[in-house]
């Protein structure tokens, strides 16, 4: 799978002025903007916007997705204690099961006739 930009920039020329998009990469056909600012006077300062505003956009996503990786790790950890207890559980009452089986006296039942 080729790795190419997810996240990139675009000047377009508006009658006379210019707009900065940030675009996003869906697929390779298909992309969508994420944030645009119009206005600009000429297409040094919307590039320079582009620029800056995908750097800072860029940072966001990597501390979101970090945050996101440290609070999947702390779920999975959970469920697995939870899992371990879950089991731990289970093998108490399978052996207080077999405890109560063994401590009925099978004799009681054989009556001789």
């Amino acid at each position: 799978m080729a790795q190419g930009k997810k996240y990139d920039f675009r000047v377009i020329e508006n009658d006379g002025s210019w707009t900065a998009e940030i675009v996003r990469k869906i697929s390779s056909r298909k992309t969508k903007v994420t944030q645009r600012q119009d206005g600009f006077g000429t297409e040094a300062e919307a590039q320079t916007w582009a620029e800056q505003a995908l750097e800072g956009f860029l940072k966001q996503q990597v501390e979101r997705n970090q945050r996101k990786a440290t609070q999947r790790t702390e779920r999975e950890a959970q469920a697995l204690r939870q899992a371990a207890k879950a089991e731990q559980k289970r093998a108490e009452r399978a052996a207080a099961m077999d405890d109560a089986e063994a401590d009925v006296d099978e004799d009681d039942f054989d009556d001789e006739y």
